[in-house]
């Protein structure tokens, strides 16, 4: 009676559907069957309540009917009807005999069985579904993706389409199991590899591709055995030259899933004219939104490594800058109810164009496309903006700008403009004028945006114990941008945005200088200070850095104790070290697409995970540049808050460690100020060992006092090949291993010139021979000449203490180019 008041207000049509439903199953047995002892007083009908796994038939006939009954049963099944007992309950059973029938494999029926395993997995909710042992249906699904009917094929694929989207991320290493058993990856490349490029059948191709696309986006594991196969890549090239949209689209998604593997991308881009043409062609306003949206991720999968970047830039610079600049466009005039789809492309295009964090040719055509007068266009809403008199005071593009961001509606685009902003600036060359792209009022106005963005940061800051770090996201990327602009290497950049920042400073530049510093102590302390994360750190270290590029507020933050606050941060990390990435802090960098990548190397990001430490290093190295060229700076200050020894040897293992090119050319920025000049390294450690020593060295070097110094070549044609004189190298090859060892014993004699000053070139045979040099301040304005002429830029910058431009490695110390041709490595260096 219980059962039959829960399932009241079923109609009449639904009962009769059961009750033929249960009838046909009935016909079939369970494995492992219990006695009967259910009654529904509802269908009038006594039926078993079935404990075992599997529904079991061998009669075609029966089989045709359980699946024609339960095709007319899923079409009474909805929401409503699912809230029902009676309906909910029967879902296990289709399951089971579905199941049961798939794997029967009657080649009569097959067609008729995919058909209903569409239908089911398309009209049963996920949650349903997969509580009702509906992942045990993707064994036999997939297994059917190798029949020779293209039909049942199709279904199966249409199937899998359907479930996957469904599953909950608990139950993905359960599917990534079967789909490796089942080999469900191989069934989908052969299928597509067999198609006929003539009279392809778009259907079918879709639904196999879109399933493959799927599979690789959330199981990485699986892209190797596809881009390594050239035969389908030769398929695939064949197959992107068909002009409908709906080929496009999929072809498209499945070029990005194998692109999200750093290695696929590399075999991608080998030969890749014709697809990164086709892709930048794909997103021609002409196109579908849908082409255009995956256009826009594909290249940005092939640029998430700067090798991929420059790539794909050399291939196809300038076409591709102007598809992305040209789908930035946004017009302030239009209606109130926004197209989303044009919004979104639009983002897409933000995301694609941050590739300016990357060096390479194309800031020039980024420059060229007005990018300047785009972002403003996405930043304000002020129509007469371009119109505005050159001679405006920075006070009046102040309230100008206030005016217009208050009324702009597009906030989640500004994160990504501030990002492409700080990628230009900090790969600007350094004497560019923009006087000639006539960009110079809409840069001022950009970096006015800016400074204001990043003002409002610190007021966000002091909220954000309040107010949560809803807007800490653009806070993080105005910093930044900030950052990027006072310190790039465009002198007219540089010094307008510092100008233009001191200028907005001037009210509470003061307070917020002394607020971020006990940020950063309460940090050192363990006090509570309302810090809910470390991007409220990584924040207040880049705003002090943005301070530190302004003469009187390096002043201010020496006064407050900020270098012996600065120091201690820096022993902290190291001590306890917080590794950071940051995709990871801020949230418009992290999305499921590109979270799924694999093979790239976290190498590649400047500040790689240690971001806490880059941006320390770099305010203590502003201070000690401040401190070094200011008579009046006291140097307590300086120098005695804090255990030099102690920090030069940090300073020196952060060099040697495996830490981000951001953190070890700051590290080497600051040892510059202790008479320490170079990167040292773990090689260099041991290869410096060898400079003067006779042994195995093949050149004597002689000075005209008589005295004299031993040295190898290999290393001098490595590492600085000036040094060598005129016509002397390396042998390129070795005949024999005896001759070799004749060799190994003729020391050349060098005689050098009266002119050549000898502690300057042994300072500089120590940098060649362990990766840097202590000078006094006097020679290291002769090592400058030294330097200059060997060319050998990075020595040369850390003796000029020049700011480490942003991207720029590290210097390797690499003796690889020292093998042979054939692999062999060279007498010299078998005994290093």
């Amino acid at each position: 009676h219980g059962a039959a008041d829960n399932n009241r207000g079923l109609s009449g049509h639904v009962l009769t559907l059961h009750q033929r439903l249960y009838h046909a199953l009935n016909l079939g047995y369970y494995f492992q069957i219990a006695p009967p002892r259910i009654f529904c007083n509802i269908c009038c009908l006594r039926f078993k309540c079935w404990l075992g796994d599997k529904w079991h038939c061998t009669d075609i006939e029966t089989q045709r009917l359980v699946l024609r009954s339960v095709d007319a049963y899923l079409e009474c099944i909805s929401s409503e009807t699912l809230q029902y007992p009676l309906v909910k309950d029967s879902v296990v059973d289709m399951v089971r005999a579905l199941e049961s029938i798939l794997e029967f494999k009657n080649q009569s029926i097959l067609r008729l069985a995919s058909s209903v395993a569409v239908k089911m997995v398309k009209v049963l909710p996920g949650s349903i579904l997969l509580q009702n042992r509906g992942l045990d249906l993707i064994c036999p699904i997939v297994d059917l993706l190798s029949s020779h009917q293209l039909q049942v094929a199709m279904s199966c694929a249409t199937a899998m389409n359907v479930i996957l989207p469904k599953l909950s991320s608990r139950r993905e290493r359960e599917v990534w199991q079967i789909l490796k058993e089942t080999k469900a990856v191989g069934y989908l490349v052969h299928n597509i590899k067999q198609l006929s490029i003539v009279n392809i059948q778009i259907e079918y191709f879709q639904e196999m591709a879109s399933l493959l696309s799927r599979i690789l986006l959330w199981w990485p594991s699986f892209r190797f055995c596809v881009w390594n196969d050239s035969n389908f890549l030769n398929c695939l090239d064949a197959i992107k030259l068909i002009s409908e949209s709906s080929v496009k689209v999929v072809v498209l998604q499945l070029y990005s899933s194998l692109a999200l593997c750093g290695n696929g991308a590399q075999k991608l881009l080998e030969n890749g004219e014709a697809l990164v043409q086709m892709t930048v062609s794909c997103m021609d306003s002409s196109n579908s939104h849908s082409v255009r949206m995956e256009a826009f991720k594909l290249a940005r999968c092939l640029a998430l490594s700067r090798r991929g970047c420059i790539q794909m830039m050399n291939i196809c610079c300038e076409p591709l800058v102007k598809a992305v600049t040209g789908a930035m466009k946004y017009s302030n005039t239009l209606s109130e109810k926004l197209d989303k789809n044009q919004l979104s492309v639009t983002e897409e295009a933000c995301r694609l164009a941050s590739i300016t964090r990357w060096p390479g040719n194309h800031h020039i055509y980024f420059w060229k496309a007005g990018t300047d007068r785009l972002l403003l266009d996405l930043l304000l809403d002020y129509p007469k903006i371009h119109q505005l008199q050159r001679e405006l005071s920075v006070n009046d593009l102040i309230n100008i700008v206030r005016e217009s961001q208050n009324s702009n509606l597009l906030f989640s685009f500004r994160p990504y403009l501030w990002d492409i902003l700080g990628g230009l600036a900090a790969n600007c060359e350094e004497n560019i004028s923009h006087e000639i792209h006539e960009n110079e009022l809409q840069l001022r106005v950009l970096i006015v945006c800016a400074c204001l963005s990043f003002v409002d940061s610190m007021g966000t800051l002091r909220q954000v114990s309040q107010n949560g770090v809803t807007n800490m996201t653009e806070c993080e990327s105005a910093c930044r941008a900030v950052l990027m602009m006072v310190y790039s290497p465009c002198k007219y950049i540089a010094s307008l945005a510092r100008s233009i920042l001191y200028e907005i400073l001037k009210a509470d530049g003061k307070d917020y200088v002394e607020y971020l510093l006990k940020i950063l102590n309460a940090v050192l302390t363990g006090a509570k200070f309302g810090l809910p994360g470390n991007l409220q750190i990584v924040v207040s270290l880049m705003s002090l850095a943005c301070y530190c590029s302004l003469p009187t507020y390096q002043e201010l933050i020496i006064k407050f104790q900020g270098m012996k606050i600065m120091v201690a941060f820096v022993m902290w990390w190291l001590s306890n070290p917080v590794h950071l990435k940051r995709e990871s802090t801020v949230p418009h960098l992290r999305d499921s697409f590109s979270e799924r990548s694999c093979c790239y190397p976290s190498t590649e990001e400047w500040e790689g995970e240690d971001m806490l430490l880059l941006f320390s290093l770099w305010i203590v190295s502003e201070l000690l540049h401040h401190s070094a060229y200011n008579k009046k700076a006291n140097s307590s200050d300086n120098h005695e808050d804090f255990p030099r020894s102690q920090l030069i040897q940090e300073l020196q293992e952060i060099c040697r460690d495996r830490n981000s090119h951001g953190s070890r050319w700051y590290a080497a920025y600051v040892l510059s100020y202790f008479g320490i000049f170079g990167f040292p390294s773990k090689l260099g450690k041991r290869i410096g060992k060898l400079l003067g020593e006779r042994e195995h060295s093949d050149m004597k070097l002689h000075f005209v006092n008589e005295e004299s110094v031993y040295v190898h070549e290999v290393i001098l044609t490595v590492r600085c090949p000036s040094l060598l004189p005129p016509g002397e190298s390396v042998p390129k090859q070795k005949s024999s291993g005896v001759k070799s060892d004749v060799g190994r014993n003729i020391v050349k004699a060098v005689h050098l010139s009266a002119h050549v000053d000898q502690p300057s070139l042994l300072k500089l045979l120590e940098y060649v021979y362990s990766g840097y040099l202590q000078a006094s301040k006097d020679l290291v304005k002769k090592l400058k000449l030294f330097a200059r002429h060997c060319k050998l830029e990075s020595l040369m910058q850390v003796l000029c203490r020049k700011n480490p431009k942003w991207g720029v490695d590290v210097p390797s110390f690499d003796l690889s180019p020292a093998l042979g041709p054939a692999g062999h490595n060279l007498s010299y260096c078998s005994n290093f």
